[in-house]
């Protein structure tokens, strides 16, 4: 129960009942969230600015073999430290969010579910429109579905329990995994009809990526788009309880009162960045030793397999070390990661500008440079783009309280318009008091 911890104080500033459910002030926030959100943005463009000039298809190779010198040092860095470790990050942080949303509905006194329902809702048009007419490697259809679960089966949960059910559907995941590898080892070593068909389709449809992107119009991506998110329809069957998982631990960090004091749970976060930085990166590292390109075969083997395994194993536990080390260092006033923040209060905004900006760069009905940019290019242009995001997400924040897409979707979640530009703004005490 949320009594368990501050939260429902921290977040309504009052533990009166009957106060409307609104979006939060600024100074409601717990900053830290908005600093990791903003890392997290970083990590997600970092990873998918890779598949902006390459076929979605190929999501699950690793490190390329035909990369040298600069180019290979960039795709080694962004698979070991990147790869699977950031929307892991951005789970978590969601999971944080609904244990923050159901603080202050149980806090104000408010019925939740219609509200979370129109919040999922909203996250699952914005990914709908993404994935069709943007970009087709959304992630927001997964956490809006992986939303409804979390709604469904674990809105109730003692605190106690979330990170146990959590990493309970992550080791069951992990295990399941582990047990495919098994029976590859011990199989007769025999096609399967059914996936050579699925490779055949996925060879295909790759085909239809890289002429619709590369050389296409923009109908004629939008039409492989939707190919693409039919076909990925059961891979993202697959990542609804790995996000899940997640969820569950984002919302036991906050219901526990571990992210709005940080400082009384510095133990906590010590041992997190230990584990989860010492072990996680351990068991990507071992991946790698194994097969450093698991996905760079049409027929996988029990030591792809083992490697993909591994590499899944660690990210979440790397991602909870990312959260603890940066929590840590904001203790310690490292100040200079705050700068990050804005973005992070942005993050719906910049993360479908990057997919707007990515897509118009690399793809034929834009500037055309598929294939022709290296990966060592291909990070360093990265990097130069975020820091345009923060810089720009410090100015628009400057003149309003929301990103735009945060500001459509709080009014459509909270059936109301928030006031827009910080001159309008009601005044703290006004919503405090």
């Amino acid at each position: 129960m949320i009594r368990e911890s501050s939260l429902g104080r921290f977040a309504m500033g009052s533990t009166m009942t009957g106060i409307p459910l609104a979006p939060l002030a600024s100074a409601q926030r717990i900053d830290n969230l908005d600093v990791l959100r903003g890392l997290a943005l970083l990590g997600i463009v970092l990873m998918n600015v890779e598949f902006f000039t390459a076929p979605l298809m190929d999501i699950s190779e690793g490190i390329s073999p035909g990369d040298r010198g600069l180019d290979r040092l960039a795709d080694a860095f962004v698979y070991v430290f990147v790869r699977g470790k950031f929307w892991t990050l951005f789970s978590l942080l969601f999971g944080m969010g609904f244990a923050v949303m159901l603080g202050r509905a149980q806090a104000a006194g408010r019925s939740f579910v219609p509200v979370y329902l129109r919040r999922t809702l909203g996250l699952l048009l914005f990914g709908l429109v993404h994935a069709l007419l943007i970009w087709s490697g959304d992630i927001l259809v997964s956490y809006a579905l992986t939303a409804l679960v979390l709604l469904l089966l674990f809105r109730n949960t003692p605190t106690g329990r979330l990170w146990k059910w959590g990493g309970g559907i992550w080791a069951v995941m992990i295990g399941l995994m582990l047990f495919f590898t098994a029976m590859m080892t011990v199989g007769d070593g025999a096609q399967d009809p059914n996936a050579a068909k699925a490779a055949a389709d996925a060879a295909d449809l790759r085909a239809a990526e890289i002429a619709a992107y590369s050389a296409g119009s923009y109908a004629a991506a939008t039409a492989v788009r939707v190919r693409t998110f039919l076909h990925m329809l059961g891979f993202n069957v697959f990542l609804v309880p790995m996000v899940l998982g997640m969820f569950l631990v984002g919302a036991w960090l906050v219901r526990s009162g571990a992210m709005a004091q940080p400082a009384g749970h510095r133990r906590l976060f010590v041992r997190l960045a230990w584990i989860g930085g010492v072990v996680g990166l351990g068991l990507t590292v071992a991946s790698v030793a194994i097969d450093s390109n698991p996905g760079g075969t049409d027929q996988p083997s029990p030591s792809t397999m083992l490697a993909m395994t591994l590499h899944m194993a660690g990210s979440p536990l790397l991602s909870l070390g990312y959260i603890a080390m940066v929590v840590l260092a904001l203790e310690r006033g490292a100040a200079w990661l705050r700068t990050l923040a804005p973005a992070g209060r942005m993050a719906l905004t910049n993360y479908l500008a990057q997919s707007v900006v990515g897509t118009l760069v690399f793809y034929g009905y834009g500037l055309g440079l598929w294939g022709e940019v290296s990966r060592a290019w291909q990070v360093l242009g990265v990097v130069v783009f975020f820091a345009l995001q923060v810089v720009l997400s410090r100015w628009w924040l400057a003149r309003f309280r929301y990103g735009p897409l945060e500001w459509a979707w709080r009014a459509f979640t909270y059936w109301q318009l928030p006031p827009m530009r910080r001159a309008d703004a009601v005044p703290l005490d006004a919503t405090t008091s």
